[in-house]
């Protein structure tokens, strides 16, 4: 009996310390309802509970997602307050000239594993004139300046994929910025501007609604909801447009705290109803661990930077 007590106490003694927190709090920098708060929501379902604890989402929103992420630098580095961490945050943000940055994310934050990719969709008002991106490039060719873009804002993904695609295929295209997706999918329905690039997830319901036209997937995966959508590189040969979302927390977090949420990470993933939801909201699940997901921002920092100096992207 004596043998069998004192193995308990020792292997209590050497759980995980992850395992032995009551709560992981989940930090979202974006408004309850859009992607990053969903993500967030999943991650605290289907992660936080493979580390022995429970997780609590809190929206802290401002700063393209600054607010939040300052949060989770300036928690402890244990792996018990992490951000929901989008691929503008970590990659455009630090780029972009003219953002008052309360932390610098490449310096204070650093990446602990990716969740999902987020595929982009090229749209346009399903009752509109374009019908295919042959036509939308000839009519933006025939009317340089005439045609119009929403975005989510300057700086955002949907801003800067669309100053690719002009790039790449020499288009002069008017940007409209508008504060949030939602806004400018609204704009697009009325009319009042012609397409838009952004998150799949952003307008699922429109498309599902008949109101919305998909005109083109932003890479080359493309999503398995729309099989027979092509890639914007059968158009514009090269051009790869999607984001990501994962999870990020302060630097210093130790090997064995990262290793523990990686394992969450994978095992999270291979539950079909967190895969099933991620999918019916234009999300790929897809895990990568620690090492991988540094070595993906590293990379689109770089790129994403090329981009705003090439198109003279700024803030203010």
């Amino acid at each position: 009996m004596r043998r069998l007590l004192l193995a308990a106490a020792l292997s209590l003694a050497t759980l995980p310390a992850l395992a032995q927190e009551r709560t992981v709090r989940v930090i979202s920098g974006y408004a309850a309802g859009g992607t990053g708060d969903l993500m967030a929501r999943l991650i605290a379902e289907y992660i936080v509970p493979h580390l022995g604890a429970r997780g609590v989402v809190e929206n802290r929103t401002g700063a393209n997602g600054l607010i939040g992420a300052e949060v989770v630098a300036r928690a402890a580095p244990d792996g018990m307050t992490v951000l929901q961490c989008p691929m503008g945050t970590m990659t455009i943000t630090p780029n972009l000239p003219g953002v008052s940055m309360p932390i610098d994310p490449r310096t204070e934050l650093m990446g602990i594993s990716d969740v999902a990719l987020s595929t982009y969709a090229l749209v346009v008002a399903a009752r509109g004139p374009i019908a295919d991106v042959p036509g939308l490039m000839a009519s933006a060719r025939a009317r340089p300046g005439g045609m119009t873009y929403a975005s989510a804002g300057v700086g955002s993904a949907q801003h800067l994929s669309v100053e690719l695609l002009k790039s790449r295929a020499g288009l002069d295209i008017v940007h409209a910025p508008y504060r949030g997706a939602t806004p400018a999918i609204v704009d697009i329905l009325g009319g009042r501007v012609d397409f838009m690039i952004t998150n799949l997830g952003d307008v699922m319901r429109q498309v599902q609604g008949g109101e919305l036209r998909v005109l083109a997937m932003g890479d080359d995966a493309g999503s398995p909801l729309f099989p027979d959508v092509r890639p914007i590189s059968a158009f514009v040969p090269g051009l790869q447009m999607a984001g990501w979302f994962g999870v990020c927390g302060p630097r210093g977090i130790p090997e064995d705290v990262l290793a523990q949420w990686s394992e969450a990470t994978r095992k999270g993933l291979e539950n079909p109803a967190f895969r099933e939801r991620l999918l019916a909201n234009g999300l790929t699940p897809h895990f990568e661990d620690t090492r991988a997901f540094n070595a993906r921002i590293a990379a689109d920092l770089r790129s994403w930077g090329e981009v705003i100096r090439s198109a003279g992207v700024r803030a203010d």
